[in-house]
C-alpha cells in the first residue's frame, strides 16, 4: 500500500504532465496555424505575382502587335505615295503623248510628204514615250462600243444613235484618250456616250 502522500505526489505529477501536454498541444496549434496562415499567405502572393507577370506578357503581345501593323501600315502608305508621285509625274507627261500623236496622225494625213524627215523625227519621239509609257504600265483607255464605266470614262456629250443595237450608255466616241497606271485611273477619257 501507498502512503497518502505518495499518492497525492502520483497524482501532482499526472496533473502537471498533463497541463504541460495541454499547453505544449497549445502551442503547437497554435504554431501550425500561423504555418498554415503563413502559407495561405505565401500562396496569395504567388497568385498575385502570377497575375502581374500574365498581364506582362499580354501587354507585351499587344505591344508587338501594334509595332507589326503600324510597320505595315507604313509600309503601305510608302508604296500608296510612292504610285501617287509617279501617277502624278505621268499625267503631266500625257498631253505632250497625245500632242505627237496628233502631230503624227497630221503629217501623215498631209498630202506633201516632203517632210519626211520631220515625220521619222515625231515617230522616233512617239516611239520612245510609247516605251515609257509601256515601262510604267501605263494603258490607254481608247476603245469604243463598250459600256460606259464612270472609273474610266468622263461623258461629255449624250447622243441618241441611229443603230437600235447599240444599247443605252455604250461609249460611241473617244474625245479624248484616257490612261490608267495598273488599277488607277490617271485620267479618265473623255467620250460621247449613246442615250
Amino acid at each position: 500500500m501507498k502512503n497518502p502522500k505518495e499518492a497525492d505526489t502520483e497524482i501532482g505529477l499526472d496533473s502537471d504532465e498533463e497541463i504541460k501536454n495541454e499547453a505544449g498541444e497549445e502551442s503547437i496549434s497554435r504554431d501550425d496555424e500561423e504555418l498554415t496562415q503563413l502559407v495561405l499567405d505565401q500562396q496569395k502572393q504567388l497568385e498575385e505575382l502570377e497575375k502581374q507577370v500574365e498581364e506582362l506578357r499580354q501587354s507585351n503581345l499587344r505591344k508587338t502587335a501594334e509595332l507589326d501593323n503600324m510597320k505595315k501600315r507604313m509600309q503601305r502608305d510608302r508604296a500608296q505615295i510612292y504610285e501617287s508621285a509617279k501617277a502624278a509625274a505621268i499625267e503631266q507627261f500625257l498631253p505632250v503623248n497625245d500632242d505627237l500623236k496628233r502631230t503624227l496622225k497630221a503629217i501623215e494625213d498631209s498630202e506633201n510628204q516632203s517632210e519626211s524627215g520631220v515625220e521619222d523625227a515625231v515617230k522616233m519621239i512617239f516611239n520612245k514615250m510609247q516605251d515609257v509609257l509601256q515601262h510604267y504600265d501605263v494603258q490607254l483607255i481608247d476603245q469604243t462600243g463598250v459600256p460606259f464605266n464612270v472609273d474610266l470614262h468622263d461623258a461629255l456629250i449624250r447622243q441618241k444613235t441611229g443603230d437600235d443595237n447599240v444599247e443605252s450608255d455604250t461609249v460611241m466616241e473617244i474625245l479624248e484618250n484616257g490612261y490608267r497606271m495598273g488599277d488607277r485611273t490617271i485620267r479618265h477619257a473623255k467620250v460621247i456616250v449613246s442615250e
